[in-house]
């Protein structure tokens, strides 16, 4: 059996839900949300697709009670970002909710994975470990993984490569202090300073420090213009899910616990983790530059500024 709970049936739930089925990775997906009947729509909606889906799904809307024998609980509920707004401004909001969330899930018996897209993610699936009492290898955010994706979509643009091939990673929180890790990037297997050496294009450095803003502030863009993001963090957490459930060992940058990792204890931040069935199996210290360091510094300070 593979069965995914989802907490949440908003865009980004719906999102994710929908990618998960046309993925086929799945026997069951179960969905949760506090308006039964938007999570009732949902199920139905999605289960009469089954026809064109590449597996047969068990879809239904649920209860907390479904949790007890699922491998995963995705949760994505809680206040999304409105035009202007941090996602750290999102935490008065959403954090008591997610701790009740936790309290009913733990009490159904569950022993699985927990994986967090609702934000502040990096604060919230804190939150989720320190509630659960879940060992922290079992809850993990989803971090960067989709500010590495459009990290990586970019560069694979403006150098004409395809993006699966560009070997880049965005670190840190998921918001405005993330940190672009320009000297361990990679275009195919060449690294990214001997390229720009190669290429001596005196524009490069002025253009790839504008691909990095376009990255931090790309979230903002896309809900100016449709009011939330959803569709690329719904790809995102289908990826995570497929690492987990097919144990695949591989490496995505996470939001996980670190524990002396980086200099850093007792926060939980994006940094590349090796992710299978046991959810992290490892989390990964790469080698940063000075200015890397002093930026990872101040997204660690940042967000244990805030209060909660």
């Amino acid at each position: 059996m593979r069965k995914v709970v989802l907490i949440g049936t908003g865009a980004v739930g719906c999102a994710y839900a929908y990618s998960l089925v046309n993925q086929g990775l799945i026997t069951e997906l179960v969905l949760i949300d506090i308006n039964n009947e938007k999570a009732e729509g949902e199920a139905m909606d999605l289960a009469y697709g089954m026809a064109f889906a590449p597996t047969n799904i068990k879809i239904k809307a649920g209860t907390y009670s479904d949790c007890t024998d699922a491998n995963l609980v995705v949760i994505t509920a809680g206040a999304n970002q409105k035009p202007g707004e941090t996602r750290l401004e999102l935490v008065n909001k959403n954090a008591t909710m997610i701790k009740s969330i936790v309290q009913e899930v733990v009490k159904s018996g569950f022993n699985g994975i927990f994986l967090i897209a609702s934000n502040p993610v990096d604060i919230l699936t804190y939150v989720v470990q320190k509630e659960s009492k879940f060992p922290p290898n079992k809850v993990i955010g989803s971090g960067t993984t989709l500010d590495t994706a459009r990290f990586k979509i970019l560069l694979g643009e403006y150098f004409e490569v395809d993006p699966r091939n560009v070997h880049a990673a965005i670190i840190g929180e998921h918001g405005d202090t993330q940190v672009p890790i320009w000297s361990q990037a990679s275009i195919g297997i060449e690294n990214l300073d001997k390229l720009l050496e190669r290429r001596n294009n005196p524009k490069d450095k002025e253009n790839l420090d504008k691909i990095s803003i376009k990255v931090r502030n790309a979230a903002y863009e896309i809900i100016n213009r449709k009011g939330f993001t959803n569709y690329g963090v719904g790809m995102c957490l289908t990826r995570i899910t497929k690492a987990i459930l097919d144990n695949e060992n591989s490496i995505l940058p996470v939001s996980c616990l670190l524990e002396g990792q980086y200099g850093e204890r007792d926060i939980y931040l994006s940094v590349p983790a090796i992710v299978n069935e046991q959810g992290i199996k490892e989390v990964l210290e790469i080698d940063l530059n000075e200015t890397e360091k002093e930026l990872f510094k101040k997204s660690v300070n940042t967000l244990k500024e805030i209060k909660y």
